[in-house]
């Protein structure tokens, strides 16, 4: 029997919006945002960033795609699942900010050091959209 995971018409709606996000993200890494993501990724990384960038661009569709569609502890696990994403790419963007880099708009060092502060919300949301935080009470 699986085990049930309530959430919210809230949580559902903020999952739903992530989840549209996400996928359009990575629809913006196969297509019109490419150049601005490669920015992004951090020298230390061992593949070309054009690859990078498409690998992390079709990552991204599947996670929103999921986000949307799985339920129960599946869904809980998504949760987990994308905020350790967001944790994984979180170097790219302290890389955008040490290397003074301009994508996306943030073409200073307040606004790229702004957005810094925003990834842990991404992770929260995450979690919290999901049902992933009550389940580890």
């Amino acid at each position: 029997m699986q085990e049930k995971t309530h959430t919210t018409t809230l949580q559902n709606v903020a999952r739903g919006v992530l989840g549209s996000f996400m996928v359009l993200a990575g629809t913006g890494h196969l297509t019109f945002s490419r150049q601005e993501f490669q920015a992004q990724v951090p020298d230390f990384v061992p593949l070309d960033k054009d690859t990078t960038v498409l690998a992390s661009g079709v990552v991204e569709i599947g996670l929103g795609l999921a986000l949307l569609t799985l339920k129960g502890k599946n869904r809980v696990r998504m949760g987990i699942g994308l905020a350790a994403f967001y944790a994984a790419v979180f170097p790219g963007n302290i890389h955008q900010y040490t290397h003074h880099i301009s994508a996306f708009g943030l073409d200073t060092d307040t606004k790229r050091l702004g957005r810094l502060f925003f990834q842990p919300v991404l992770m929260a949301w995450a979690l919290w959209s999901t049902g992933a935080l009550q389940k580890r009470k």
